[in-house]
């Protein structure tokens, strides 16, 4: 499936964004502007069921096939959060981009007696302003309402796709490129124990101190900084 996609700048570089379920690629509206700052032209898209994308069957494999579909082999960045971190991970050895940033990336999901279910992810599909908020306190009013406006296009039957991936370890064996794993504090998608495992196959790990779950909405300034090196 071809996305729709959202680019920021006309820079030399090429950079991938790729966003978590719910969301869609108003998610870095702080992000892709500063990236093109830095000289990239930025990219960001639409996954299938989300933003302006078609709608269809749903799952990782799905989803990472549109990426390869939908953009561009060879770019010098590309950055994924959470389902986006999953999905790009399926996409990576396919295009091939120089380096690869996996911001709390949805590598492990827990059981349902754990906390996890997809009927969970599709009741915040009618969240209001205040439950989002309570969640969120450290968002600005304008990414409140950025979440507000993607939950209203979000098609909630995305979240039954991933029934399947829970209780199951998804950790890379290896990174195919160059990669850092940026980490909430805590996170509670990747364990201390998976973020030494991981250090240990090769990746960089680099936590934000203090970040919540969407790192660069929580804390733009301390998810730019922890990509030093990295853009």
């Amino acid at each position: 499936m071809q996305l729709r996609t959202q680019t920021w700048g006309e820079g030399d570089r090429l950079a991938l964004l790729v966003h978590g379920i719910m969301s869609d690629h108003r998610t870095w509206r702080r992000v892709g502007p500063a990236l093109a700052g830095r000289g990239y032209r930025v990219v960001a898209v639409d996954l299938r069921g989300h933003g302006a994308s078609g709608r269809g069957e749903y799952g990782p494999e799905l989803f990472a096939d549109d990426l390869v579909e939908t953009l561009p082999v060879g770019a010098e960045l590309a950055v994924g959060h959470s389902l986006g971190g999953l999905t790009l991970s399926l996409a990576v050895e396919r295009l091939k981009p120089a380096r690869a940033v996996f911001s709390d990336p949805a590598w492990h999901l827990a059981l349902p007696a754990a906390g996890f279910g997809p009927e969970l992810f599709a009741d915040f599909k009618t969240a209001g302003r205040e439950r989002i908020r309570a969640m969120n306190p450290r968002w600005d009013e304008e990414d409140v309402d950025v979440e507000l406006s993607t939950l209203a296009v979000w098609d909630e039957a995305t979240a039954l796709g991933l029934a399947a991936l829970a209780g199951r370890d998804l950790l890379p064996a290896a990174p195919v490129v160059p990669s850092l794993v940026q980490l909430a504090d805590p996170s509670f998608l990747v364990s201390p124990e998976r973020a030494a495992l991981l250090a240990e196959r090769g990746f960089e790990v680099r936590t934000v101190a203090g970040a919540g779950h969407t790192i660069h909405r929580d804390d733009f300034d301390g998810f730019m900084a922890s990509l030093e090196g990295w853009i």
